[in-house]
């Protein structure tokens, strides 16, 4: 039981320092020419990991969750495979990297993507109903005052 907590304990710190290294993987992700294709998913992963941090989304098995948080460890980290300085090469093995994690969780990203996709869509129309009671009540005031 104490290892699983000691386990859990270093996943969440590990995102804490992804999260506070967002800025730097976006910068990486925008200079890396091997990681150009996986851009939109890189962020949706950095959303997933954010997320998962705040509590927000819980519906992922650890395993996966922990294949993104070693992923963009990865991405992050100075010291690769193949040295990121290396001309055309260097960056070859943070896209092999982040792409094998992509393909390992594609499912548990999927739905996560469609999660995110509701919870937007509900804010939507919270909002959209929202306008449409304000709206209700000045006329109401309106037909009040004539």
């Amino acid at each position: 039981m104490a290892d699983k907590e000691k386990d859990n304990k270093s996943l969440l710190d590990n995102i804490k320092l992804i999260l506070s290294k967002e800025d730097s993987i976006k910068k990486q992700v925008d200079k890396d020419r091997g990681l150009e294709r996986y851009a939109k998913d890189l962020m949706l992963l950095m959303s997933l990991v954010k997320d998962y941090y705040q509590g927000n989304y819980r519906n992922i098995p650890y395993k996966t969750i922990s294949a993104a948080v070693v992923g963009l460890l990865y991405v992050l980290n100075p010291i690769d495979i193949i040295p990121d300085f290396i001309p055309f090469i260097g960056q070859v093995d943070d896209a092999l990297v982040i792409g094998f994690c992509l393909r390992l969780m594609e499912k548990d990203l999927n739905k996560y993507k469609a999660w995110k996709s509701e919870q937007s869509m509900s804010k939507d129309g919270a909002k959209s109903e929202d306008k449409t009671s304000d709206n209700k009540d000045k006329n109401a005031k309106a037909k009040k005052k004539s």
